[in-house]
């Protein structure tokens, strides 16, 4: 099997005249973790649209495994084990931490969101689900609705939903924004404990989170890429370095 589970060949996004992503070509190797990183506006978040195909390439290729995936839908990359947790919390609020784990793991059930299957047949889902819930330790949450969950809390129930979808590469949107110091660390923790036998490429902002858990950094500006390499590598680029300009290049120095 390719070291490269994830490829991008030239990935061109175009709007109106506009080009957001401009020939990124990135090469993501099995089992790393591997940010994408950017001053706003750089194209990271098109980017991963590109990739999971919400917005749909205007020139390039996508591979995934070796296979052309550059024409295949949404859903079709989710059922290959591309699965992507959002930006913005992205879990049921009135259900409570263990129906919303379940709920991933329906898809194993072949009753793949069929919301209305009985409560027996989902019950076989519990013993996983307690299994994933304590993955992101979140055990002591089961029976919590997740409205009443702390924010830093809802993001590793996140997690555990995508873990449930049985991802063989995981794709992170800003896994930490908004939030404190303590749940950042939390997560990034959590992050490095479930990147174990997984390959996870996220798009962070927080330049601590990136320098302690990735293995390999991808920098976008203006849609294009500026520089790629080992955290000590970019943040010592001095290119990297005017991109960020100001205060986020204190931010970068700052994490070493």
């Amino acid at each position: 099997m390719s070291s490269v589970i994830l490829e991008t060949r030239n990935l061109t996004k175009e709007f109106k005249g506009f080009t957001a992503v401009n020939g990124v070509s990135l090469q993501v190797q099995r089992g790393h973790i591997h940010a994408l990183i950017g001053p706003n506006g750089a194209g990271k978040t098109t980017c991963f649209n590109l990739l999971t195909k919400f917005l749909v390439p205007t020139s390039g290729q996508i591979l995934f495994n070796g296979n052309d995936i550059t024409a295949a839908k949404p859903a079709q990359i989710a059922r290959m084990g591309v699965i992507r947790s959002f930006q913005i919390s992205a879990v049921f609020p009135h259900l409570t931490v263990l129906q919303n784990v379940r709920i991933g793991l329906q898809r194993q059930l072949g009753t793949s969101f069929n919301f209305w299957q009985s409560e027996r047949s989902l019950s076989q889902l519990n013993g996983r689900a307690m299994e994933l819930l304590a993955e992101v330790d979140l055990t002591e949450f089961a029976d919590t609705v997740t409205v009443d969950m702390p924010y830093g809390r809802k993001r590793a129930l996140e997690i555990a939903t995508t873990l449930a979808m049985e991802p063989e590469l995981m794709l992170l949107d800003e896994p930490t924004q908004g939030m404190g110091h303590e749940d950042v660390h939390r997560v990034t923790e959590l992050i490095k404990k479930v990147s174990v036998g997984r390959t996870i490429l996220m798009v962070e902002h927080n330049m601590k989170v990136v320098s302690g858990i990735c293995d390999k950094i991808s920098v976008l500006q203006r849609g294009a890429m500026l520089a790629e390499g080992s955290y000590a590598e970019v943040s010592s680029n001095a290119q990297v370095m005017e991109a960020y300009m100001g205060s986020e290049a204190a931010v970068l120095e700052g994490a070493h």
